[in-house]
C-alpha cells in the first residue's frame, strides 16, 4: 500500500525484494573478485620461517576468488530470471534501447550528469535510460568474467562447470592472453564502481527521490503528477508527458442543468 509522506509526493514500492538481494551480493562478490584478483595478479612475497608445507596463504586466496566465482554466477542467473518474473522496473526491456523515448532520455541525462547544461531533474522512478543502459552493459562484461574466470580455472579442476569455457583460451590464442583480457575487465569495474557510487549520490541529491535509500528499502519518492504518468506507461524508461493538475477546489464547478 502507498503512503503519501506529503500532499505532493507519493511513496512508491520500486525495487523488490529480490531485486536489492542481488544488487547487494552483488556488490560484495564484486568487491571480493577484485581484491582477491588482484592478489592472484599480484601476489605479495612474504618473508616467513614457517614450514612451507604450513603457510597456504595464497590457496586460501584462489579458492576464496573460486567460491566467489560460484556465487557471482549463481547470482547473475538469479536476476536474469527475476528480469521476466519480477515486476516491470526489474524487467529486461528496460535494458535494451528499444524506444526513441529512451534515446531523448539518454540525452537529457547526459545533459545533467556530464555535460552539466542543464539542473532540470529527469524523473524516473526506476533507473534511467542511462543507468538502465550501463548496466546492459556490465551484464555483458559480467557474462565475459565468468566465462573467462572459469577457463582459467579449467586446467586445475577437476569440476564438470569449469571444463564448459575451455574453448575460451584458443580463442585468445593463449591462456595468458585470457588473462590479459580477464584482469583488464577488472579495471573496468573498478572504474564503474567509482563512477556509480558518485552518481547514486548526485542523483539522490539532485532528484530528491530516495535513490540511496530505495535499494535498502524498495521505495522511492515522487511528485504525484509525475509518479502517476510514470506508473501508467509501460517501460519504466519512457518520458510521459504527466498529466495537468487538478484545477484549484474554488473553481470547479458543475455544469449548468439543461432546461
Amino acid at each position: 500500500m502507498n503512503k503519501s509522506p506529503s500532499p505532493e509526493y507519493q511513496r512508491v514500492y520500486v525495487w523488490e525484494q529480490p531485486v536489492r538481494w542481488f544488487h547487494w551480493i552483488n556488490a560484495a562478490a564484486i568487491v571480493v573478485l577484485g581484491v582477491t584478483g588482484w592478489l592472484i595478479a599480484h601476489p605479495p612475497a612474504f618473508l616467513s620461517g614457517e614450514e612451507a608445507a604450513h603457510g597456504y596463504w595464497f590457496g586460501a586466496v584462489r579458492f576464496t576468488h573460486f567460491v566467489t566465482a560460484y556465487v557471482f554466477t549463481a547470482n547473475l542467473a538469479f536476476r536474469l530470471y527475476w528480469s521476466v518474473a519480477g515486476n516491470k522496473f526489474a524487467n529486461w526491456r528496460n535494458f535494451l534501447p528499444l524506444t526513441s523515448a529512451q534515446f531523448r532520455q539518454v540525452w537529457a541525462v547526459l545533459k545533467v550528469d556530464i555535460l552539466q547544461s542543464s539542473n532540470k531533474p529527469v524523473h524516473t522512478l526506476g533507473h534511467n535510460a542511462v543507468a538502465y543502459f550501463t548496466y546492459a552493459g556490465t551484464g555483458v562484461l559480467s557474462l565475459f568474467q565468468i566465462a573467462s574466470g572459469f577457463a582459467l580455472y579449467a586446467p586445475t579442476s577437476a569440476s564438470g562447470f569449469p571444463q564448459l569455457f575451455a574453448w575460451m583460451t584458443p580463442l585468445f590464442g593463449s591462456e595468458q592472453n585470457l588473462r590479459l583480457f580477464h584482469y583488464a575487465v577488472t579495471w573496468a569495474f573498478a572504474i564503474f564502481t567509482v563512477i556509480h557510487v558518485y552518481l547514486v549520490f548526485y542523483h539522490d541529491y539532485v532528484e530528491g527521490h530516495g535513490v540511496l535509500s530505495s535499494m535498502i528499502g524498495g521505495w522511492k519518492f515522487m511528485e504525484k503528477h509525475h509518479a502517476q504518468a510514470e506508473q501508467a506507461s509501460g517501460l519504466s524508461t519512457l518520458v510521459t508527458r504527466p498529466p495537468p493538475p487538478p484545477p484549484p477546489a474554488g473553481l470547479a464547478h458543475d455544469p449548468p442543468a439543461r432546461r
